[in-house]
């Protein structure tokens, strides 16, 4: 027998491999020139290798299949098996499942399992394993149940893939089942199930339980020093982590790549650049630069702390640069969204001979959407065609993604469309993007179709198609949607807690929103975010404020959201008091330099009579933030108080800091010409949001006009607006009208406006209530008493007005 080495291009023919009788084979996935030894012998003729009925030599033959990720060599090896009536050999089946599920061929996996007369625990192990690394976790669950039922001990490795699918879908008590059997056979000490178990109850958010779990091993190895590390890192511990990953170096354990990646995770996960930083040290100190993953788990940390500049540093002094290192530093500049570096990034990719996958390409046409650059997108759209990547879930999904915030819904329907298979993560990108585009109806067949293919939809799933719904103002799909939340048992999920809050706010079910949120299992600081919000936007600011202390009482701190809802409630009831003890919670905390957060705090001081106060906060944001939002809240307070020479002042500051304004901008100048009376200067403002900053007027500013030419006594000029905009006209613009006609006297118009409100809302007190005045104030005393009769007939209730003394 002759031993030596040939070279085996990744491209040639399988046939081509085998060229005489017992080479032993080099192959390499990534170079073709370079050769990785095999541990054992193939004769090279396919003839001569299926001549031979060996078990050994078939399993060697499918151990070569899956470690060279090669399915189609591994179904030719299993026809061979069954034509040397091997088929029914449980030590081949065996092997035949583990290179199924290797080869991520679940399904060949499976059946092969299914027709098995004799499976012994190795088999049932193999499936359970082939079913967990494919990510079928459920069918995993049932068949190490099925497994149990039929008599069989679970070993260490079904236990350990079991209870790394509890881990991943977060089915704790599943878990704690497994642990119960892991004590009962006595595995609980053993290191491969230990670390194992410890990861599962980490990655549930038990930290504690991982700790007993590790102090029960028996000698711990290193693998087990990597797992709680990792168990520690998950959940925001760096201290513990870093305390963990020094003593296993004081008792003689030299971290390996795992130790590293699963410390620097930890700082990645809380933001701690001073830990990722002493993690990097120890790199140096021992030589471990070389390795490449763990250089590309620096550069990630690095680019995550918002390092850019020493991520890339540790990019380039890579040796070797493998996939994971290019696509490492192009998510963090696409992060960044720094598209020309990005660009120039993967160009030196190309260059450096490196093929671009599936990550690099979808990160690169997310990006193009997040930028709603169609055109660079659209290069990369042609580069993912040619490297045959247009089936592949990840660039589809980065594809609707980029033509749906770019407002190319069609061409976006039609991806979704030509994608062979129904995948719901594709649906939800789908659902999201005809919500932003207002194809709110086309957003809710895409949820139907997901139902009717038997796929559940997961928490984005819900959130998303309840944002469309609400869009659509159809609250009974909403109570629908909710009621299939519930029978899910998907009610606890924070987010979808938040989004059925969000919702029920929104037709003024402040009931149903507090019912939901006092039922969440957990929550976060968005479901309190979206409950703050729904009592100010309901008008119940006191019990918003009342939230926001029994929040303060869980010792969690609120975000800018939060503070800026607690704020407008301060504002809807002039309450002074509590607006200056919030602001002082709010540079105690340091979100005083918040954009949303101190426009909130220059309008709830100018609503509480303390427009010093407001011009102050504004004065400090406006000299490191040039926003139109920020001027528009300040010109708005100028214009509650009634300071019409500081509020165009403002306005005409806006053109020196190149700040262009925005429609909102005109609806407060415009509202502050009203009130001081100057309408030539209103009149002028208006025309200019066409003739000068080429805006088309909106409903707001149509609103504005009317109610200057109206209240200015110009009624006749009012009701030509109302009569030639191109919107139809709504009930609020009459009634201005018809307030403008009870102040100066005019009859006939204000019966005319009377009229046109109440077709629109027959209901509408304050068209009975303004006319009866308009009567009154003419001495038509029948006519006024009329129109009260009318409500009485009509069952129409006068809102009664109040005062209230801010405490």
């Amino acid at each position: 027998m002759r031993v030596g080495k040939i070279r085996v291009p990744s491209y040639s023919p399988l046939s081509s491999i085998f060229t005489s009788k017992s080479f032993h084979l080099s192959f390499s996935s990534n170079s073709p020139s370079t050769p990785i030894d095999l541990p054992f012998h193939l004769p090279l003729s396919f003839s001569d290798l299926f001549a031979i009925n060996n078990q050994n030599t078939f399993a060697a033959a499918l151990s070569f299949s899956w470690r060279n990720n090669s399915p189609v060599l591994g179904s030719r090896i299993h026809g061979q098996i069954i034509k040397s009536g091997f088929s029914a050999d449980t030590f081949s089946q065996n092997n035949l499942l583990t290179m199924y599920s290797k080869c991520r061929e679940v399904d060949h996996a499976s059946k092969v399992f299914d027709e098995m007369a004799d499976r012994n625990l190795v088999s049932w192990t193999s499936m359970i394993s082939g079913f967990v690394h494919n990510n079928e976790h459920e069918k995993g669950f049932n068949l190490y149940i099925e497994m149990m039922r039929a008599g069989f001990v679970p070993n260490e490795f079904s236990l350990a893939s079991v209870m790394s699918a509890c881990g991943v879908t977060g089915r704790s008590k599943f878990g704690n089942a497994l642990h119960s059997v892991a004590l009962k056979i006595g595995m609980d000490t053993n290191r491969f199930v230990g670390s194992t178990l410890l990861w599962m109850y980490a990655k549930c958010g038990n930290i504690e339980a991982a700790e007993l779990a590790f102090e029960i091993i028996c000698d711990p190895d290193l693998a087990c020093w990597n797992a709680i590390i990792e168990g520690y890192a998950l959940n925001g511990d760096i201290f513990n982590a870093m305390k963990s990953f020094s003593f296993a170096s004081q008792i003689g354990l030299n971290p390996d790549q795992c130790t590293y990646i699963s410390t620097l995770k930890g700082c990645q996960v809380i933001g701690d650049l001073r830990c990722g930083q002493t993690v990097h040290c120890v790199v140096i100190r021992n030589e471990f630069q070389s390795n490449t993953t763990v250089m590309n788990s620096l550069a990630d940390m690095y680019f995550r702390t918002g390092r850019k500049n020493s991520a890339l540093k540790v990019f380039h002094q890579i040796c070797i640069k493998d996939n994971s290192s290019w696509n490492t530093a192009i998510c963090g500049l696409a992060k960044e969204e720094e598209a020309s570096e990005v660009v120039n990034l993967f160009s030196t990719m190309l260059s450096a001979g490196v093929r671009p996958d599936q990550i690099t390409l979808s990160t690169i046409i997310r990006l193009c959407g997040t930028i709603e650059d169609l055109q660079l997108g659209s290069q990369f759209f042609c580069f993912a065609c040619r490297l045959g990547y247009l089936n592949c879930d990840l660039v589809v999904n980065s594809l609707i993604k980029m033509l749906s915030r770019c407002d190319m819904m069609d061409s976006a329907a039609l991806v979704f469309a030509g994608h062979p298979h129904t995948n719901l993560i594709i649906c939800n990108e789908m659902i999201v993007g005809y919500t932003l585009n207002g194809f709110c109806t086309k957003a809710f067949q895409v949820f139907c179709s997901l139902i009717e293919h038997g796929i559940e939809g997961d928490e984005f799933t819900y959130s998303s198609i309840l944002g469309a719904c609400l869009r659509m103002e159809h609250q009974s799909k909403v109570q629908q949607i909710h009621a299939r939340i519930i029978k899910l048992g998907l009610g606890s999920c924070c987010s979808i807690c938040s989004s059925m809050v969000t919702a029920y706010a929104s037709f003024g079910a402040i009931t149903s929103c507090y019912a939901i949120f006092k039922d969440a299992a957990k929550l976060d600081l968005v479901s309190w975010g979206a409950m703050i919000s729904a009592f100010v936007k309901l008008g119940f600011n006191k019990e918003g404020l009342l939230l926001l202390n029994c929040l303060r009482d869980t010792y969690e701190r609120p975000d800018e959201i939060i503070l800026s809802s607690a704020l407008r409630a301060c504002a809807n009831l002039a309450l002074l008091d509590q607006s200056m003890c919030i602001h002082s919670y709010i540079v105690k905390i340091g979100f005083e330099n918040c954009l949303s957060v101190a426009t909130a705090m220059i309008n709830s001081y100018a609503k509480s009579g303390e427009i010093s106060s407001s011009k102050d906060v504004f004065k400090n944001m406006s000299r490191d933030y040039k926003d139109v939002i920020l001027f528009n809240t300040m010109i708005m307070a100028y214009a509650h108080h009634g300071l019409i020479t500081e509020a165009i002042e403002l306005f005409q500051q806006m053109k020196s800091f190149n700040i262009h304004p925005t429609h909102a901008t005109f609806v407060a100048v415009i509202a502050t010409c009203s009130h001081q009376g100057l309408v030539k200067q209103g009149e002028h403002l208006f025309d200019s949001i066409s003739s000068v900053y080429g805006m088309y007027p909106s409903t707001d500013n149509f609103a504005c006009l009317v109610d200057l030419f109206a209240r200015n006594g110009l009624l006749e000029k009012a009701k030509n607006v109302i009569e030639s905009m191109p919107y139809e006209p709504w009930p609020a613009l009459w009634i201005s009208l018809l307030s403008g006609c009870r102040i100066y006297g005019n009859k006939d118009m204000a019966e005319l406006a009377a009229e046109k409100v109440l077709q629109l809302t027959p209901n509408n007190d304050s068209a009975y209530a303004l006319m009866a005045n308009v009567y009154a104030g003419d001495a038509k005393w029948k006519d006024a008493e009329r129109m009260r009769f009318n409500m009485e007939i009509n069952r129409v209730d006068k809102t009664c007005g109040y005062s209230i003394i801010a405490t």
